[in-house]
């Protein structure tokens, strides 16, 4: 008889999970094994077909599915491995394949480990062994994540790449530290962000500046991504995206926190990622140096939740976001109205428009409101210029003198609270010495207690007020110290503009207008500004 010639394909693979949970069978070991196998039992070899770093439960691995085509090809005729998990650890795709697919293409399979040979037969323990490589998978996955998750508590950074602005500490495994190399990219992105720049806006300045781009730095340093950037023209490495830029704006990685979470696998079988909701994020704080501060990074993201947005015919609406109703609390709607020289825009509050009526009109021309805030911003912006010492001074509402000794008399009533504080802490201590000792009786020993307990909440009380108040007087003086500062960077105020308003003003609140003695409309506009709030 003709002695039917086995055309081999050697199949070898090896996945992360299999390292972690210490199982042994490193490429070059299963490919020792099978090539001797092979060589023992008269096969031919057609080629290797290897998975390196590829999940058992995952069947769409790059050579697994070339060892598919050549059998389609006619090229194959015999598969081995080293045992059944190497092929799969998915129960039912596994045995798909050795129980179908192999059958009916005329393919020999042979697991080494496990006595499965096909030309054998049925093995009776192969679908046994599928179920408790699954098993194994499941359990893996299980540990895999249990790690990751101690990793994460322990503040430790888990994405492949550092995120732009920062590096891995060479000294502490896990760890972020601040790049000096790119840490200004980040600045400059969420300096233009604070001032009231857009997503768009910034993505198109990094793209005018020739900013080099996250993928590229990693490219220039580690040489990944080399399928993007290798042979490319210059221009590639400063190509950025508006996704890009909105991602970056939202991390709180750059605030000193890390986020895990975010994504996972459908399952242990299915390693298509989702996106996670955000409540089943996991955050740990201050885990890495903080490149942009707390209070910069909220205002961004403030300004992202009420981005103004452009209207069908391209308009920008400046107020969109800012202006609010005095009396609901509603944003007010833009509108248009035709008159005989084209249209002109109003606000009203939302609550009165469509057909709503659960508030009155608060009507107000755009030009008009335009001009007022565009008045009080130059005035401030002259003010700022001229004399800053004066203009904190106003701000604060006081002068230095009395400020000065405002804080004088806080402190020392703040010594005095706090010396009486000890000085009763000191009389507890006696009082209960002369009562154990019976100097006192308990009568009096209760009675002064009382008296002394009550004195001593009053005490602390005022303590906290006090420290409240001197902090928060401190507080304010750097905020308006900060405002000053913001608003001189505005010299020279000739019209409105969204970067404007975004940086400068919180809120403009519009009053429903009423009429005056002599029948002229009057309506106040209160604006509430950046740090400071509303001022005179």
């Amino acid at each position: 008889m003709k002695q039917l010639i086995y055309n081999t394909a050697l199949y070898l693979r090896l996945s992360r999970d299999d390292e972690l949970s210490g199982e042994s069978g490193s490429i070059s070991t299963q490919r020792m094994m099978l090539l001797q196998y092979a060589q023992e039992h008269g096969l031919n070899v057609v080629d290797e077909y290897i998975d390196d770093g590829w999940s058992g439960t995952n069947f769409d691995r790059p050579a697994f599915q070339r060892m598919i085509d050549d059998i389609e090809d006619g090229k194959i005729n015999c598969v081995i491995t080293k045992d059944l998990s190497r092929l799969g650890r998915n129960y039912v795709m596994t045995g798909q394949y050795t129980d179908f697919y192999f059958p009916s293409k005329g393919v020999r399979y042979i697991a080494i480990n496990d006595n499965v040979d096909t030309l054998n037969g049925e093995s009776e323990l192969a679908p046994f062994l599928n179920i408790l490589n699954e098993m194994h998978a499941r359990q893996t996955s299980k540990k895999v994540k249990a790690a990751l998750h101690t990793k994460f508590t322990n503040g430790l950074h888990g994405g492949a790449y550092a995120p732009l602005g920062y590096m891995r500490d060479p000294e502490q495994k896990g760890h972020l530290i601040i790049d000096p190399d790119t840490r200004w990219i980040v600045e400059k992105i969420f300096d233009l962000a604070v001032h009231g720049s857009g997503a768009s806006k910034i993505t198109r300045i990094l793209l005018n500046e020739k900013v080099p781009s996250p993928g590229w730095l990693n490219y220039h340093r580690y040489g990944t991504f080399a399928h993007i950037y290798a042979g490319q023209h210059e221009d590639k490495a400063y190509v950025w995206t508006i996704a890009q830029v909105k991602k970056l704006l939202k991390d709180e990685v750059y605030i000193g926190h890390s986020i895990h979470n975010r994504q996972s696998n459908i399952s242990f079988k299915n390693k298509k990622k989702v996106r996670k909701p955000r409540d089943e994020w996991f955050k740990v704080e201050n885990t890495h140096e903080a490149i942009i501060s707390e209070e910069d990074f909220q205002r961004v993201q403030e300004m992202i939740d009420t981005r103004r947005r452009s209207q069908k015919n391209g308009e920008l609406q400046l107020f969109a976001g800012l202006i609010k109703c005095a009396d609901c609390g509603w944003s007010l709607g833009h509108g248009r109205r035709k008159t005989k020289h084209g249209y002109d825009g109003y606000y009203h509050c939302s609550k009165n428009g469509q057909g709503l009526r659960q508030c009155s009109m608060h009507y107000i021309r755009e030009d008009v409101l335009c001009a007022y805030v565009l008045s009080r911003l130059q005035y401030w912006s002259q003010q700022a210029q001229q004399n800053e010492e004066k203009l904190l001074k106003r701000l604060m509402g006081a002068t230095d003198r009395e400020r000065n000794a405002a804080k004088k008399k806080q402190a020392a009533e703040l010594r005095k609270a706090e010396k009486r504080k000890a000085e009763i802490d000191s009389l507890f201590m006696k009082m209960y010495e002369d009562w154990s000792a019976g100097r006192i009786t308990e009568y009096n020993f209760n009675m002064l207690s009382e008296k002394y307990q009550t004195e001593q909440q009053e005490l602390d009380a005022k303590i906290q007020q006090l420290r409240s108040s001197m902090e928060a007087d401190q507080q304010s003086v750097q905020d308006a110290e900060k405002w000053i500062e913001l608003i001189r960077r505005y010299t020279n105020i000739a019209e409105l503009s969204a970067d404007l308003l975004n940086a400068l003003i919180e809120k403009v609140v519009v009053h429903e207008a009423t009429k005056d003695t002599d029948g002229s409309r009057v309506q106040e506009v209160e604006i509430y500004y950046r740090f400071i709030g509303k001022i005179e």
